[in-house]
């Protein structure tokens, strides 16, 4: 589960990279929502989480580990894309954007609970 999330988190990294390049190539910031996002939700919150689930095999084998996977995975490319046609004028998208950040918000609290519950020391 860890090493799956840190490759997945590998994907959005470049993608957030391509578009902030994009950004700054064509001197044009509208999608700057979009690249912080992906860069934070995907890179960054991923790529920390698949650590910690790496790290501590416990905290992974449980469902909660695996929803918080499918449902941060689900929610995040929801979002991302509904905020990037919404940032070029679509509005009709603004439901595709909340339920895409309400899936990611219950898959980071998923995260959340399930390292509290299921970390210990030693």
């Amino acid at each position: 589960m860890g090493i799956k999330l840190i490759k997945i988190s590998v994907v959005y990294f470049m993608i957030g990279v391509c578009i902030g390049l994009y950004m700054s190539m064509v001197h044009d910031y509208t999608l700057a929502p979009v690249h912080v996002h992906i860069n934070l939700l995907g890179w960054t919150a991923l790529t920390l989480a698949g650590i910690i689930y790496h790290l501590f095999p416990a905290v992974s084998s449980t469902k909660l580990a695996k929803a918080h996977f499918w449902i941060h995975n689900i929610g995040l490319p929801l979002m991302m894309i509904g905020l990037f046609l919404f940032v070029l004028g679509n509005e009709a998208v603004v439901p595709i954007i909340a339920t895409g950040g309400v899936l990611t918000t219950v898959g980071v609290l998923l995260f959340g609970y399930n390292v509290l519950k299921e970390l210990k020391s030693t």
